[in-house]
C-alpha cells in the first residue's frame, strides 16, 4: 500500500513537472518567440532543474512538439464540442468554424500552432500533429457533405487542404485584431456556394 502511494505520488510529481515546463515554455515562446526563448529560461520560470528539463524531453524542440500537442488538442476539443453528424453539413461546418475561431483566438494559440510550430517542427510534422489530433475533422465534414449530395465529383481530400489553410489564415487574421464577424461572414459565403446541392 505504502509503495503503491509512492508510486502514484512520483507520477504526480512527474505530470506537475511537465505541466510546469509546458506552462513556461508556453509564456516564454508567446511574449519572445521560440527562437528567442532559452532553455535556461524556461527551467528558470518552471522552477524545476534542468536535469528535469531533459528528463522530460530530448531537447527544446521536443518540448515545442509536446507544446503544439496540448494546443492542438485544446481545439480538437473545443470543435468535436460544438459539431455532430446531425447537423445540416452547412451548419456543421459553420459550427466547426466558429469553434475553431474561438480556440484560436486563446491568447497565444495562433502563434503557437500557426507561425513557431510549423518554423520549428516543419509543415509535414505540423500536418500529422494535426491528423493526430482532429484536424481530420474538416475531411470529415465533406465527407458528411458528400453522403447528402453535394460535392458531386470533387477531390475531396485536395478540398480539406485548402480549407484547412483559409482556415488558419482566417484564425491569424482575428488573432491579430481583425473583426471575427468579417471572417464568419465570409466563411458562410463560401461554404454556402461550396456545399449546394
Amino acid at each position: 500500500m505504502q509503495e503503491e502511494k509512492s508510486r502514484r505520488t512520483q507520477a504526480e510529481r512527474r505530470t506537475e513537472t511537465r505541466a510546469a515546463l509546458l506552462d513556461a515554455a508556453r509564456q516564454l515562446i508567446v511574449d519572445k518567440g521560440y527562437a528567442e526563448t532559452a532553455t535556461p529560461e524556461i527551467v528558470k520560470q518552471a522552477a524545476v532543474t534542468r536535469g528535469a528539463l531533459y528528463h522530460h524531453y530530448k531537447d527544446k524542440a521536443d518540448l515545442m512538439r509536446a507544446l503544439v500537442h496540448q494546443e492542438s488538442r485544446a481545439v480538437a476539443e473545443e470543435i468535436d464540442a460544438d459539431t455532430d453528424t446531425g447537423q445540416s453539413p452547412l451548419d456543421a461546418f459553420m459550427a466547426g468554424a466558429k469553434a475553431y475561431f474561438s480556440a484560436m483566438s486563446h491568447p497565444g494559440r495562433a502563434r503557437i500552432l500557426l507561425l513557431e510550430g510549423p518554423a520549428v517542427l516543419g509543415v509535414e510534422e505540423m500536418a500529422a500533429i494535426d491528423r493526430e489530433t482532429g484536424g481530420a475533422t474538416i475531411l470529415e465534414g465533406l465527407r458528411h457533405a458528400a453522403d447528402h449530395g453535394a460535392l458531386r465529383g470533387v477531390p475531396l481530400e485536395p478540398l480539406a487542404d485548402l480549407l484547412s489553410s483559409a482556415f488558419d489564415r482566417a484564425a491569424l487574421a482575428i488573432a491579430n485584431g481583425e473583426d471575427r464577424k468579417a471572417y464568419e461572414d465570409a466563411t458562410s459565403l463560401l461554404l454556402e456556394g461550396m456545399l449546394k446541392v
